[in-house]
């Protein structure tokens, strides 16, 4: 559907033409998310406040203009990319609201709020919000629940939709929904808060979540176990998983993770080895937190760590997670194009999905490293390659369709926390059965019949019939998938 000359002085009779932006220069910023291949919107609108969400949605229904709803651009599965034009709604400026209320342990947060001011504002209050996306200083809480986002905190604490209490929800044609609220129990109807959370922008646009806020651990610590094989530290996973305590987060980084970070970024830290467990622990005071860290490097010892360090104090620990957040801006300094993955599986089975990933790389020839939320099952696989290498892109593809078998063969899924987006549909019938997928092709025309909210995502392409308004404009051609 292209976008009339009618539609954008609507537009602009709404918003204001300072916000509403059709320059190629312009729309190069809303073309692309975190992953690497854009598609330029015909348009972008910046909206500040629920009111002309709402207004423009109308508008967009009526014109038939399908409507991609974007934060901060941080996705990781293509779920902000206006893959056959459109309309990009810029959801940024959604970030006067930051109210935390310490008598109900509740944050009421606009769509467009940085993660990390959250943070900060919940901190300052003596209280935690601890879902931690790895972009967390970038990334919305609008695209957080969009995403249903997670981090290396989920092993203990849960992921994003385990805090949103309420949100504020604008349908394709204008309806905004209230739902939920501030109360930690609401059985009253359907739970329409955790079918928008992980939605993807393709039921509604979240304009303001009301989130639950828990009491700040006093402690903490961190701890590093260096091993001589990838696959022993998986064990060592399983391992504390029977064993308990449940660390706060527990991370895993193959050689190659190690290395990069180091050379990118080094922590002057004695790293040298085949494998890095990174585990924090959190509790009451510092003697819970001893006793966690101690019963946590006997299993680590004991399940074949040849060297365990616990950080002496607050900046070693940050010099240890420093080389955790490092490895994504530094495995690209390598080559140019990042395909990141993250298939999981259930905990018990880390180990052989390192093993099967190790055969992967082998079999394909490319260059792939291997980190990520191992205490939850969920690995990231990425693979650096260079696009312009059609031979090279061709072996990444095929590695790629392995480790989604490989995940599923291991009673996985697909995605623990990128969603589908654009770059996974095609694999969804792996996953999904028929009957699955029809249920949520109903969910998704129940919402929006006209198929105008970033049609394209998260369904299979065949899911939803023609796409909606965008298609025959370029939406099928993310069925080569990963693509050169």
């Amino acid at each position: 559907m292209t976008i009339t000359a009618g539609f954008l002085a609507g537009l602009r009779d709404l918003v204001g033409p300072q916000r509403v932006y059709t320059d190629p220069a312009d729309l190069v910023a809303y073309s692309y998310d975190a992953t690497w291949e854009p598609a330029s919107p015909d348009a972008v609108v910046r909206v500040a406040s629920t009111e002309e969400v709402s207004r423009l949605l109308a508008l967009a229904a009526e014109a038939e203009v399908p409507v991609h709803p974007r934060g901060a651009g941080t996705g990781l599965s293509g779920g902000a990319v206006p893959r056959g034009g459109g309309l990009v709604l810029a959801l940024n400026d959604l970030n006067r609201t930051l109210t935390v209320d310490p008598a109900d342990s509740v944050a009421v947060v606009g769509a467009g709020v940085i993660t990390l001011d959250l943070h900060r504002a919940a901190e300052a209050r003596g209280l935690f919000y601890p879902p931690d996306p790895a972009s967390l200083g970038a990334c919305t809480i609008g695209g957080n629940v969009a995403e249903n986002a997670g981090g290396p905190r989920c092993l203990k604490y849960g992921v994003t939709r385990d805090y949103v209490l309420g949100l504020e929800v604008v349908l394709a044609g204008g309806a905004v929904l209230h739902l939920g609220g501030r109360t930690l129990k609401n059985v009253t109807g359907y739970d329409l808060v955790r079918l928008f959370t992980g939605s993807e922008g393709t039921l509604g646009v979240i304009t303001e979540a009301t989130l639950r806020l828990i009491p700040q651990p006093p402690a903490r610590t961190t701890l590093a176990a260096l091993y001589d094989d990838l696959t022993l530290a998986g064990e060592t996973v399983v391992a504390i998983g029977q064993a308990g305590p449940v660390p706060a987060a527990l991370e895993i980084l193959d050689r190659a993770s190690i290395r990069y970070a180091e050379a990118y970024r080094p922590s002057g830290l004695d790293l040298a080895g085949e494998a890095l467990l990174l585990i924090e622990v959190d509790g009451p005071d510092s003697a819970s937190v001893h006793d966690q860290a101690r019963r946590l490097e006997h299993v680590c010892r004991g399940s074949g760590a040849r060297q365990v360090l616990v950080a002496e104090d607050a900046a070693q620990a940050g010099r240890l997670w420093q080389v955790r957040r490092s490895v994504s801006a530094a495995i690209v300094r390598l080559k140019p194009t990042k395909i990141s993955e993250d298939a999981t599986v259930p905990r018990s089975r880390v180990p052989e999905m390192i093993r099967r990933l190790a055969a992967i790389r082998a079999k394909h020839g490319v260059d792939l490293v291997v980190f990520g939320h191992a205490g939850d099952g969920n690995l990231h696989p990425n693979i650096v390659a260079n696009r312009r290498d059609p031979e090279e892109m061709a072996r990444v593809e095929r590695a790629v369709n392995d480790i989604f078998d490989a995940a599923l063969a291991l009673g996985g899924t697909l995605s623990g926390e990128h969603g589908i987006g654009l770059l996974k549909r095609r694999f969804l019938s792996r996953q999904l059965g028929p009957a699955e997928r029809a249920a949520m092709r109903a969910v998704k025309m129940a919402f929006d019949p006209g198929n105008i909210l970033n049609p394209g995502k998260a369904l299979a392409h065949d899911d939803v019939a023609g796409e909606g308004p965008g298609a025959g404009q370029g939406l099928a051609a993310d069925d080569a998938g990963v693509r050169p």
